[in-house]
């Protein structure tokens, strides 16, 4: 049956997602956000299509691990006669010549182990969102795939006939696979793919050596860290809330959403967390994309998503080819959240951006130019700061004032003085101290609930929902502060199912949500460190890291009662809240010393 237990490969151009079979089951052309090659994962239960296999005949066991510190997968295949071959998959990223190399290409080298294993390419591209590919050409040493987006060539030593009617052959030697764009391969494809490999292993983890990462759960905070990376277009900077499509939040829910989009929200959640193990290349890509966003708006209206490129519209559609996750359609392409109203992107935007005027290891660091222009986001988040809007789980029928909202438009106010006090333009941080004083005093006296000893989620009601345990991590509100300590009970009390926390737990524009969101645990989990309860946030993350697919990863929802991920995969939420949580309750590194 088809699963989220799937391995991420990538070089921040493109990825795919390969699965406990060793199967590509999702990838897309040439971008992220682009056309499905491999589509199978949204292709039903028992799609003839949309990925590309090599199958060991007669297998019983696959074993799959990651090269140590790297996105580069090793499948290891074994029949019940001794017969076994290993199977390295990757996309290659190293710098060449100066210049990024991460083509739009897929690596595979297969190698014999032991016996004389037999194996079964079956390379079955998609094109136009699960339709056949329009086009097969096959010649001595590569196939061509014709597909909408672009032409595809598989340059491979293994033999080509074979490959096209799907024959059995025994390997005898090793065997290299390069589905790249349609040009020529250039030199010997088996030294070349092999430096490709060694290149790629060392670039990754020459990466990985850079990161400040805690003493204990290395392995949770690496992997969980290089997942980040997978989701950054390292062309733009922008970062994706996920690699995939239309996973839905829960069983034949229809809460199916396309995620392969920069959500300002979700970016500003990853560079924070990435930041903190001192990935700055993260950090710089993406605050290059965010000016351009800021200079396109010109002072207007900052939508919560765009594309990876800086598109602004993104309509909504559907995909009628692909039945969908299981069967439960419908697959959706674009998303059409980009149309609405999020006032806390502002703040986001700013507290991104403001550690620029900080950090003194960054090849640009901000200056009053940079301070002038990001003042246009401040004077947004003032304008509307207590102004209905979607808010951040983005409901489609209804706007109310968000508490997280005005929150975020406070801390946009709150850290702009912090930067004007830094650049030494003391009016203007007095002038925005102000501003910030003003939204607190109105959040305060608009959310705060005397009643139920506690804030609510909008000014307009009383309602519960686990963004406000967030107030904690703005610096609205202090560990030890009452109403804090009163809102985290209510919140608690009110949506923690067992192991698991609930967004809210109102009914939204499809009904009551069924799966907890993972993030929103994780959020809780810093709070009870926070306030005190450190065994309870230990025990509470040692649960969370036993749902995580083989990969080490999690997808944006899981099921209270079976504990199956559900939602879009892999999602940065969750990969924050593991890097976020392990940072925080990890003994220091001055406990071995």
């Amino acid at each position: 049956m088809t699963s989220l237990d799937l391995f991420p490969i990538g070089n921040c151009q493109v990825s795919a997602l390969v699965d406990r079979a060793g199967r590509f089951v999702w990838g897309c052309v040439p971008r992220v956000d682009g056309d499905p090659v491999f589509s199978a994962l949204l292709g039903g239960e028992e799609p003839k299509d949309g990925f590309w296999s090599i199958e060991l005949e007669n297998v019983v066991d696959i074993e799959q691990h990651y090269v140590r510190n790297t996105p580069i997968l090793i499948s290891r295949h074994s029949d019940a006669a001794g017969n076994a071959i290993e199977i390295v998959d990757f996309c290659p990223r190293f710098r060449r010549l100066g210049r990024s190399y991460r083509p739009v290409a897929f690596a595979r080298i297969v190698r014999p182990v032991s016996g004389s294993p037999r194996i079964r390419v079956k390379l079955r591209p998609t094109s136009d969102w699960g339709k056949h590919c329009r086009e097969q050409i096959g010649a001595s040493n590569h196939i061509r795939f014709a597909l909408d987006t672009m032409t595809l060539r598989l340059t491979t030593s293994a033999p080509t006939g074979m490959i096209e009617a799907e024959h059995a052959f025994r390997v005898e030697h090793p065997l290299h696979f390069f589905l790249g764009p349609d040009e020529s391969f250039s030199g010997n494809l088996q030294a070349t793919l092999d430096q490709m490999l060694a290149d790629t292993t060392d670039e990754w983890q020459e990466w990985v050596r850079g990161l400040a990462i805690p003493l204990e759960w290395q392995d949770v905070v690496i992997r969980s860290a290089i997942t980040l990376k997978l989701c950054q277009h390292e062309e733009t900077g922008a970062i994706v809330a996920a690699l995939t499509t239309s996973i839905p939040e829960h069983k034949g829910s229809e809460r199916n959403w396309d995620y392969r989009y920069c959500w300002i929200r979700d970016a500003y959640y990853t560079v924070q967390a990435l930041n903190r193990l001192g990935a700055l290349d993260v950090l710089e890509g993406y605050l290059g994309y965010l000016r351009n966003i800021v200079d396109n708006a010109a002072g207007g209206h900052i939508q919560p998503l765009y594309g990876v490129l800086g598109e602004a519209t993104l309509e909504e559609r559907f995909a009628p080819d692909l039945p969908g996750y299981r069967g439960m359609g419908p697959v959706r392409v674009g998303n059409q959240a980009y149309e609405q109203i999020q006032h806390d992107a502002y703040g986001q935007i700013v507290l991104c951006t403001v550690h620029a005027f900080f950090d003194t290891r960054l090849y640009r660091v901000g200056g009053v130019g940079d301070f002038e222009a990001l003042e246009h986001v401040g004077e947004r988040a003032w304008k509307h700061y207590n102004e209905p809007d979607a808010g951040l789980w983005e409901l489609r029928t209804r706007q109310s004032v968000h508490t997280y909202s005005s929150a975020m438009c406070w801390a946009a106010c709150d850290r702009l003085s912090n930067a004007a006090q830094q650049l030494g333009l003391g009016g203007r941080a007095d002038f925005w101290r102000a501003r910030a004083q003003t939204i607190r005093q109105e959040i305060e006296s608009k959310a705060w609930r005397p009643d139920t000893n506690r804030l609510s989620a909008t000014f307009s009601g009383d309602d519960l929902d686990a963004s406000l345990i967030q107030l904690l991590d703005l610096r609205f509100l202090s560990p030890d502060d009452p109403r804090f300590l009163g809102t985290l009970d209510a919140v608690e009390k009110g949506l923690r199912r067992g192991s698991y926390m609930l967004r809210y737990d109102t009914e939204d524009d499809f009904g009551l949500p069924e799966t907890a969101f993972n993030v929103c645990t994780f959020w809780l989990i810093e709070a009870l460190h926070a306030t005190g309860r450190g065994d309870d946030a230990r025990d509470l993350f040692e649960e969370m890291l036993k749902r995580r697919t083989a990969s080490g990863l999690l997808s944006e929802d899981i099921d209270p009662n079976t504990n199956e991920l559900w939602g879009n995969y892999p999602q940065t939420y969750s990969l924050v809240g593991m890097i976020n949580c392990a940072g925080i309750l990890s003994k220091p590194w001055s406990s071995i010393r």
